[in-house]
């Protein structure tokens, strides 16, 4: 079985790419539960968090609450939420770590299953005010 996000880090697949180094890459959610939605990805593949090892799983949070100013600040968004899901029962669809930054807006209220389908000129539009605001 294919991974969706190994696919995009080897070019295989576009994504809209908010931040990068050498461990790890965001890019805007192509469902995005609202706007900005952003997931956090290490490049190395790991299906769980719990196969990877504690100083990973330190790096990869570390990076959080640079890129969630970043996406507040780009999305003008009010607040945000953080998910990760480990394994199908918890409604995990892409079998590849992922945290999720999900911006939330005050005038909208908090939904968690509601899906988007943007173009890609807003999701590019988006993807460049977040990358600007990165500190």
């Amino acid at each position: 079985m294919t991974c969706i996000f190994c696919d995009i880090l080897d070019g295989k697949r576009e994504a809209h790419i908010v931040y990068e180094d050498e461990d790890h890459i965001a890019f805007l959610d192509k469902y995005p539960i609202d706007d900005g939605h952003t997931l956090v990805i290490p490049k190395k593949h790991y299906e769980r968090i719990t196969d990877m090892d504690s100083s990973d799983v330190g790096k990869i949070f570390s990076l959080i609450p640079k890129i969630a100013k970043s996406v507040l600040s780009g999305a003008c968004a009010d607040a945000f939420s953080l998910a990760q899901n480990n394994g199908k029962a918890a409604k995990q669809i892409i079998p590849h770590v992922h945290i999720h930054i999900i911006p939330r807006y005050n005038d909208k209220g908090t939904v968690w299953t509601k899906r988007q389908i943007p173009t890609d000129d807003v999701l590019s539009e988006l993807a460049q005010k977040i990358k600007s605001a990165l500190i």
